[in-house]
């Protein structure tokens, strides 16, 4: 028998329709309402300041570590935008514009920044599950809340985040197989900063992309332009639009980039240059939505200088809150860890206060430990559980 080529349902696309020299395709330019333009651009340019802030608070001590997310925004809100308060959002660990789009406040980001677990508490009305620290992991998680809610008969879809790295994660492709098996109404949108930590894409895989990995599990893959918003967003609209209607998973990859650091306990400068920083800097998708807007008539340097005054107050009343928020007893690590404290956890408690009030003793041998709450009981403090 000679050799013959399968033919196989689906092909990679790359789409890209604002250019980083300002360059529109208006055929496939997306029909948004000019409010809604407003309401991106704002959301991109909060993201961007309270980004750069929470590095402020960072390096002052006054929140740990995060992921800053600095050059990713069109990612995030073109995809967001996409679906609906019904739907579902399933973040990895660098969605903070996302979570501000989909109504978290910024002081429990703050809180939650600084080790405060109260501060991923989703919203009420709010369905996102909240950040995922290991990486890949929440997919599974995305895959099964997309089954279910085709098996109780809502229409809602769900849209998952990850990087470039988790799709050298084992969770990557067993959601992605799971997803294509059960048909679930899923879409995995990857932003693809170029980097895991300090590992290039390049040393990762060797496909050509990453979009084509869905097609192995038997759905589409769109390769698009991250920085450009109105191209992820063409692109999330169509995969929401397909899952939405039984047509069952797809995967969006977001060609972008880290332009910060990984993460506030990362160096960049020891694994990539500043010449590879200043090519991609060109790219900005804040730069590029700007002269968008502005060419279109819909933005202009005094709205600008409004705008950005606006959302300096907003992230300052922001801070204001999470700071009055924050609990002054460094004892409250050891609570909501355990529904009943183990002894060796309760004696390490018990060492910190008696370092705290300066004698440096330990608990004396065969002290009892302090009582703690019995399973279901409340804890009386000025946090909600």
């Amino acid at each position: 028998m000679p050799r013959t080529r399968l033919d196989l349902p689906y092909h990679v696309d790359y789409l890209s329709i604002l250019g980083p020299d300002g360059t529109l395709d208006t055929d496939l330019e997306p029909k948004i309402d000019e409010a809604d333009l407003g309401r991106l651009y704002r959301a991109m340019l909060l993201a961007r300041r309270f980004d750069e802030r929470m590095l402020n608070l960072q390096r002052q001590g006054r929140i740990g570590t995060f992921a800053p997310i600095k050059g990713q925004e069109a990612a995030q809100l073109g995809s967001v935008y996409a679906i609906t308060p019904a739907d579902w959002m399933v973040p990895s660990f660098r969605e903070t514009a996302s979570m501000l789009w989909r109504g978290w406040p910024m002081e429990l980001i703050l809180l939650f920044y600084a080790g405060y677990l109260e501060g991923m508490r989703v919203p009420d009305g709010v369905r996102d599950l909240p950040i995922t620290i290991p990486v890949a992991s929440q997919l599974p998680h995305a895959v099964g809340l997309a089954y279910a809610a085709r098996y109780k008969g809502d229409d809602a879809v769900v849209l998952t985040y990850f990087g470039d790295g988790a799709t050298s994660e084992g969770d990557f492709h067993e959601a992605m197989n799971f997803a294509g098996v059960l048909g679930a109404p899923v879409i995995f949108l990857c932003q693809n900063n170029q980097w895991a930590i300090s590992v290039p894409r390049k040393k990762q895989t060797q496909s050509r992309t990453l979009a084509q990995k869905a097609l192995a599990y038997g759905f589409p893959g769109t390769q698009v332009d991250g920085n450009d918003i109105l191209a992820v967003y063409a692109a999330s609209r169509e995969a929401v639009e397909r899952a939405r209607d039984g047509g069952g998973p797809a995967m969006i990859e977001c060609v972008t980039y880290r332009l910060g650091v990984h993460t506030t306990a990362d160096d960049p400068r020891r694994y990539r240059s500043e010449e590879e920083v200043k090519e991609w800097e060109r790219k900005d998708p804040l730069t590029r939505f700007r002269d968008y807007l502005q060419k279109k008539d819909l933005l202009d340097a005094e709205q600008e200088r409004r705008l950005e005054e606006e959302i300096a107050q907003e992230i300052a009343d922001a801070v204001a809150r999470f700071e009055a928020r924050q609990d002054p007893d460094p004892l409250v690590m050891f609570d909501h860890v355990y529904a009943e404290r183990p002894p060796e956890l309760e004696a390490e408690r018990q060492e910190l206060a008696e370092r705290l009030r300066g004698t440096g003793a330990s608990p004396a041998e065969g002290e009892a430990p302090a009582p703690t709450p019995m399973r279901g009981q409340r804890r009386t403090s000025r946090w909600p559980n």
